[in-house]
């Protein structure tokens, strides 16, 4: 077994309310409350109540924003990491990833996903994009199992 944090990110769009939030909350709960360390843009919609959850049960937050300002972060973020790339920094977000967590999103989402497939990382997919390659998944807990097999794996 590695002494690496595992590391999972969650990918998902600016618009983020009701259900998808609730939902992105209880997913970064989860990844904290499994050991994982969150991964994300930083910004906000998903990456923001992702990031509130896994902050709330006391995980850790990686942000990888697109820009060189450090505020431009959501508050719930540990650690944020500058890119000045644009949504070039998409290729960070998926390829840091031991696994993906794809939430709804529009096209920056899509690459995310292209980008985390190319790279061979395993891509779960909550109401996301419906292509190759995603395995959908019907509840967080579902989640809770697949990252404890694969936390327990490496």
């Amino acid at each position: 077994m590695s002494d690496r944090r595992f590391l999972v990110s969650v990918i998902g769009g600016h618009e983020c309310e009701g259900s998808v939030a609730e939902l992105a909350e209880k997913i970064g709960g989860i990844i904290a409350q499994e050991g994982a360390a969150l991964v994300c843009g930083g910004l906000g919609g998903i990456m923001e109540a992702v990031s509130r959850g896994a902050r709330a049960a006391g995980g850790l937050v990686v942000g990888i924003i697109p820009g060189e300002d450090k505020q431009d972060a959501n508050t719930s973020v540990d650690i944020v990491i500058t890119t000045g790339m644009g949504y070039s920094r998409n290729t960070l977000v998926a390829g840091t990833a031991d696994v993906v967590v794809a939430l709804p999103g529009k096209y920056g989402t899509l690459s995310e996903i292209g980008f985390a497939l190319n790279a061979g990382k395993p891509v779960y997919g909550f109401d996301a994009w419906d292509i190759p390659g995603v395995e959908k998944l019907e509840s967080p807990e579902e989640l809770r199992g697949i990252l404890r097999e694969r936390m327990n794996r490496r």
